[in-house]
């Protein structure tokens, strides 16, 4: 969309950036509210009510609803007119559907924001596992432990075995989860058919969309780092480092998935923290996306290492990217290797954040795990 001052296109784009931020926030409320409720609950049902009783447990889901409202990176997407909040409301609707465990708002959102973006399409995962088990499920491992220990000294062992057997997969939201995926995405795909009959049909908008994300063909600059790399590489091996970055991202589902199947809310901030790491058109958008969900879990986190490191790197890159690329791109006093460096002080702020955050939430978990074993 093409910023036209002074006119009512321009203002209906900042419209409906605002409107769609704005929905997202309180949607981001309402799914850090669920995973509050199932958090206490799942101290409680282990045993571990005192803990609750006296930990300060920080209402998270407002943290992480204000801290996607007045992010500068979710202002700075609002003003340049960028398609990303749009994107970003369907991914947290998806998640949203599917923690209260709607399955046809869950595929909806998954649907379009998969048709906006190639990408959210692997967050099928952790819908599929928040459908089954349901926010912030625990290890049933720890059911079982806590089940034992409380059969061999109390009756209370029929209650955890009833929680337990609540804590089983469900494969009924799974199956109409998938129906109604059906559903919209033939839905969408008629009426994409209809709107773009006279400009090359269906085949040109995957073309042009999906495609065009595949190729790598525009190496216009941007805060990510496989523009720089493809415009430097052989065109003879072009096509096999297409193909190995991809699929990078494809090797990293399964593994990140066994383990943390548990929580299938935070697997989703991995993932999207991946995918705007990796995406060769990354948008700061994306940033404040996951920065939003990792802020869903700010008790569990509360032990992270690096943290001021973290957030002095993300302030610093955001003032000097912008910095270097007006040197380089507008006044050319400066050269793309400085604006590269940003780009790659950007992306190995995230590795360090996605580190140390799957790190510290395994952490608490073992500490859960220690705490249920010694009770």
């Amino acid at each position: 969309m093409k910023k036209i001052e002074g006119q009512p296109y321009h203002l209906l784009c900042s419209l409906v950036s605002v409107i769609a931020d704005f929905i997202s926030a309180m949607l981001i409320r309402a799914i850090g509210l669920k995973l509050r409720m199932a958090y206490c609950e799942r101290l409680k049902s282990l045993g571990l009510g005192k803990l609750f009783e006296i930990s300060e447990i920080l209402p998270s889901e407002d943290i992480a609803a204000l801290v996607y409202l007045w992010n500068p990176l979710t202002i700075v997407t609002c003003v340049g007119f960028n398609t990303t909040p749009v994107e970003n409301l369907f991914i947290i609707l998806s998640l949203y559907g599917a923690c209260i465990r709607v399955a046809p708002l869950a595929a909806f959102g998954w649907v379009v924001a998969s048709h906006l973006s190639l990408y959210p399409t692997i967050l099928i995962i952790p819908v599929i596992l928040l459908l089954g088990n349901g926010p912030d499920a625990t290890p049933r491992k720890l059911f079982l432990m806590y089940k034992k220990d409380e059969a061999d000294n109390s009756s209370k062992g029929r209650v955890v075995n009833g929680l337990s057997e609540q804590k089983k997969f469900s494969w009924r939201p799974v199956g109409l989860f998938f129906v109604w995926v059906f559903i919209w995405t033939l839905y969408t795909l008629v009426l994409c058919g209809i709107f773009m009959r006279n400009y090359g049909g269906l085949s040109e908008m995957f073309n042009r969309t999906y495609g065009f994300i595949l190729t790598v063909k525009d190496l216009s600059p941007n805060i990510g780092v496989l523009w720089y790399f493809f415009a430097e590489v052989f065109e003879f091996f072009r096509d096999f480092f297409l193909i190995v970055f991809h699929v990078n991202i494809l090797f990293m589902i399964l593994p990140l998935a066994i383990r943390l199947k548990h929580r299938p809310c935070f697997l989703a901030f991995v993932y999207m923290a991946i995918c705007s790491m990796l995406k060769p058109y990354p948008s700061v958008g994306d940033s404040a996306l996951y920065l939003a969900l990792l802020a869903l879990f700010f008790n569990e986190l509360a032990e992270m290492q690096f943290s001021f490191l973290l957030f002095c790197g993300f302030v610093g890159v955001s003032l000097l990217s912008p910095v270097m690329h007006n040197l380089w791109i507008w006044r050319g006093t400066g050269n793309a290797n400085f604006y590269f460096a940003t780009g790659m002080a950007y992306a190995c702020f995230q590795i360090i954040l996605v580190v140390e955050s799957v790190s510290a939430m395994l952490n608490h978990d073992r500490k859960i795990r220690k705490l249920v074993a010694a009770t």
